[in-house]
């Protein structure tokens, strides 16, 4: 992957892929904390309960369940660790194949592509560079001195808005290029809304 700039990549086709549910079958999130250990997973869920059921209550939101369930189950862990047992494990995934053909296409012509997920970096990082995408805009997990993750989120939830946001402070405003955007969920409306060409659950909307 190459390394973030602060500067506006200049490019003029971008072609944006969410990751769970569109490039793959199901969530990923949830089965990546599971490799690492089902126990850990298990006393996790159990520990962030309260956030999960006030997001199922409509009570709190996507970003607090998720940073709590975050805290839970990764603080600690070392991050150097985390990106070995990933490179093994996104091999895994279950991809769907129309959606890795369309991320082909794009390849072939040269299009920019950018994997857009609010699933964490701690295993993207591997699954980009495994699929060949130019870019990554994610979740960040905050790292110590010690290279051990914190828990907590390095800058926002890359969810909704965030995507389209992180789009713009990472290749300018939109309009300078022509987007191609693939999602499945309500958090990539925002994407789908502003590409000039989009697919939502695998149909295209905006041929």
């Amino acid at each position: 992957m190459p390394s973030q700039s602060q500067f506006p990549i200049p490019v003029s086709v971008i072609a944006a892929f969410d990751f769970d549910g569109t490039l793959t079958r199901r969530d990923t999130f949830i089965p990546f904390l599971a490799h690492l250990s089902w126990t850990r997973l298990l006393a996790a869920l159990l520990r962030a309960a309260p956030a999960l059921a006030g997001f199922a209550l409509r009570l709190r939101s996507n970003e607090e369940a998720k940073a709590a369930l975050c805290r839970a189950a990764l603080k600690g862990r070392s991050s150097t660790e985390l990106v070995r047992i990933a490179r093994a494990w996104v091999r895994t995934i279950p991809l769907r194949p129309a959606l890795v053909e369309r991320l082909r296409w794009h390849q072939q012509r040269g299009h920019h592509c950018v994997l857009v997920s609010a699933s964490p970096d701690t295993y993207l990082q591997e699954v980009a560079r495994y699929l060949g995408f130019d870019d990554l805009i994610c979740t960040r997990m905050a790292v110590d001195g010690q290279g051990r993750l914190t828990g907590g989120f390095d800058g926002p939830n890359c969810w909704g808005p965030e995507k389209l946001r992180r789009l713009a402070e990472r290749f300018g405003p939109l309009g300078r290029y022509e987007l191609y955007a693939y999602g499945d969920s309500r958090g990539d409306q925002w994407m789908i809304d502003a590409a000039q060409h989009a697919w939502y659950r695998g149909q295209a909307v905006k041929p």
